[in-house]
């Protein structure tokens, strides 16, 4: 006994280790991007901020309201768009206002602002005052420029406080379950039957509802992971009344509440969706919040109250009182309102720092529903995990990785997310998805053999399916020997660009165009993907393509963008610029394997690969491709 006691002492020291070690790397991951921030906003001047998506300027000011929820809003378009740049503004990101005055200096206001919606060139920002909504409305010369996001790792460094400090419960239970050898449990029943889903996919969703404390699933790309989670979520909803269902970003969170939606399921979307559709418009608290048949009242007492404030002459105590009765009757309708909206609500949805919102204090759930798990910080899970007693977790560890800017802190591991830990310690607890509905076995064949250990299968509708008879499913063009075609810095010093190379790519999609044929690619509407790794040359590629005539027929059928733009999407033609050529063979970037693995795995039918080979060949994962490409051709 006393043995086991040592034992399992040793694995909880080791665990708390592990955790407080995590807190250090995210500590020096808030420095780095602190520190970031600072020079930018000291330092970068206010084009080079425009040129990387942080910022825009000139600004136009619009009309300013109270929303739903009685925040101060105010709408703010940018005056100087960038065709070619990708903004960073999200819902949810903190901005902050500032002027220039004559001698070109900037005055930064004082006061921290939120964005509650975003499309290309407008803004809905939530102000903290009426005095700070004057100095917008004021300003001679505005802007809006990202900034540092503090909310977001105040609540993962608490999560983080509270797993490493949790005694008992069931806090501590799961966090012992994911780092030690602490074991797992499950349910014994008969497993249920889904006739629609692939057997892959059934034994998933079955292993999901057998699960008492954590459960994965693996969803390489194009094997329905996210069906396969909805059809988890819509059987749990059967033995449990309310699920909690979060995301990294808005984006995978709406994706999946829509979902939802389209399966019946009665969701209340917490927080900022990025895709403010009607249809999504619909879901979230403030329109539902709008919607209730008591908000008139809660309308028309909020307006008394503003007016009285407009009004008044005095501050007497009758006034004081007055007011005061009436906050009362509006926090009173308020809480009668969303506990309406939270008792008629089967899933909860947000991100995993959106679980922390105010609206879920007190609320607890059976079961956690994380996707995109293997782009979060494990901190950022343990936000929402705290508000569960069991967990599940869906994604591809063999995909994109969360972002991190601090050398250092990547390099101690900051980016090892809580599903892969869980693969590693509990591959009991892992469901693998097998078949693929995506890529022909051409394309498909490579990142299953270097990512998926062979694991994967076509389904027969796409396996032999392609563009052209006789055609090869990827092609690897290679670009010449020649001074040109040497890469550079991109224009704001931090990306990197190969104008000949983005001259080759385009020349050879045209090439593959012509092959097809216009009138067949306009008709069954074949869309392309050019994908870099580097935003730079993703802004070249962009500005080289809109001013090419040849393009303009095609034009809705293109996505130009960075890897990470195109997680999660599909294409029926993927062109991918390599863009490193260099006499010392140094790949920098692409060295990232997990975000090559997403680029190749967009396609459907046909993979066109611009590179240098001499560069390229040196890394090993390269020199596999290479050699897999001329197996194809053979």
């Amino acid at each position: 006994m006393f043995r086991y006691f040592l034992a399992n002492n040793s694995y909880l020291c080791r665990m708390i280790q592990s955790l407080v070690r995590q807190r250090e790397l995210l500590r020096l991951e808030y420095e780095y991007e602190r520190e970031q921030f600072q020079r930018q906003t000291e330092a970068m001047g206010v084009e080079r901020k425009i040129r990387r998506g942080l910022c825009w300027f000139p600004l136009g000011v619009g009309r300013s309201y109270y929303n739903s929820l009685d925040q101060l809003v105010v709408e703010v378009y940018n005056g100087n768009p960038q065709p070619d740049n990708e903004h960073q503004f999200e819902p949810g990101k903190p901005v902050c206002f500032f002027e220039q005055d004559g001698s070109e200096m900037l005055r930064y206001m004082k006061f921290v602002a939120q964005v509650s919606y975003v499309e290309e060139d407008r803004m809905v920002v939530v102000i903290p005052t009426t005095d700070a909504l004057q100095q917008v409305q004021n300003a001679m010369r505005l802007g809006v420029q990202l900034y540092l996001d503090e909310y977001t790792y105040r609540q993962m460094f608490a999560a983080l406080d509270q797993v490493i400090n949790a005694q008992k419960g069931r806090l501590a239970e799961l966090r012992d379950i994911v780092h030690t050898s602490a074991p797992t449990h499950k349910f014994t029943f008969s497993p249920v039957r889904f006739p629609w889903l692939n057997p892959s996919q059934e034994q998933a969703v079955n292993e999901v509802l057998w699960a008492k404390d954590v459960a994965v699933v693996h969803g390489p790309p194009g094997t329905g992971k996210t069906t396969t989670l909805v059809e988890a979520i819509y059987e749990t909803l059967r033995r449990e009344n309310q699920v909690l269902v979060c995301a990294q970003s808005n984006m995978a969170v709406d994706w999946i509440s829509e979902k939802l939606a389209d399966r019946g399921v009665s969701v209340l979307r917490i927080g900022n969706p990025t895709r403010v559709t009607d249809k999504m418009l619909g879901y979230t608290y403030e329109r539902q919040f709008e919607n209730h048949p008591r908000y008139t009242d809660l309308w028309t007492l909020r307006r008394e109250i503003r007016r009285m404030y407009e009004s008044r002459k005095d501050a007497s105590n009758n006034f004081h009182q007055k007011i005061a009765r009436l906050r009362d009757r509006c926090t009173e309708l308020e809480m009668t309102i969303t506990a309406d909206l939270f008792a008629e609500a089967r899933v909860i949805s947000c991100t995993l720092t959106g679980s922390a919102n105010h609206l879920l204090v007190g609320h607890h759930f059976g079961t956690l529903f994380i996707d995109e798990a293997a782009q979060a910080l494990e901190a950022a899970c343990w936000i929402a995990i705290q508000k569960a007693d069991r967990v599940v977790l869906a994604g591809d560890h063999r995909q994109l990785p969360p972002t991190i800017k601090c050398p250092e802190a990547l390099k101690g591991g900051l980016n090892h997310t809580l599903m892969q830990t869980l693969t590693e310690t509990k591959p009991q607890c892992v469901s693998l998805l097998t078949i693929q509905y995506r890529m022909s076995e051409g394309i498909m064949q490579f990142p299953n053999q270097e990512f998926y250990d062979g694991k994967l299968e076509s389904a027969p509708e796409v396996k032999y399916r392609g563009i052209l008879d006789w055609d090869t499913a990827i092609d690897w063009i290679d670009t010449p020997d020649e001074p040109e075609y040497m890469e550079q810095q991109a224009g704001d010093g931090l990306s990197r660009q190969n104008p000949a190379e983005a001259q080759l790519t385009l020349q050879t999609l045209r090439e593959y165009f012509d092959k097809i044929g216009k009138d067949r690619i306009l008709h069954e509407r074949l869309d392309v993907g050019i994908i870099s790794p580097y935003r730079g040359q993703v802004g070249l590629l962009r500005r080289m393509l809109r001013h090419d005539a040849y393009w303009k027929p095609f034009r809705s059928l293109i996505t130009i963008n960075t890897i990470d733009g195109f997680q999660g999407q599909e294409r029926d033609i993927i062109v991918i610029s390599m863009v490193r050529n260099n006499d010392e063979g140094e790949v920098g970037f692409l060295r990232d394997l997990r975000r090559m693995n997403v680029a190749i795995t967009r396609a459907r039918m046909k993979i066109l690969l611009i590179g240098h080979r001499a560069t390229l060949s040196r890394h090993p994962f390269y020199r596999h491709l290479m050699q897999y490409v001329r197996g194809l051709e053979v």
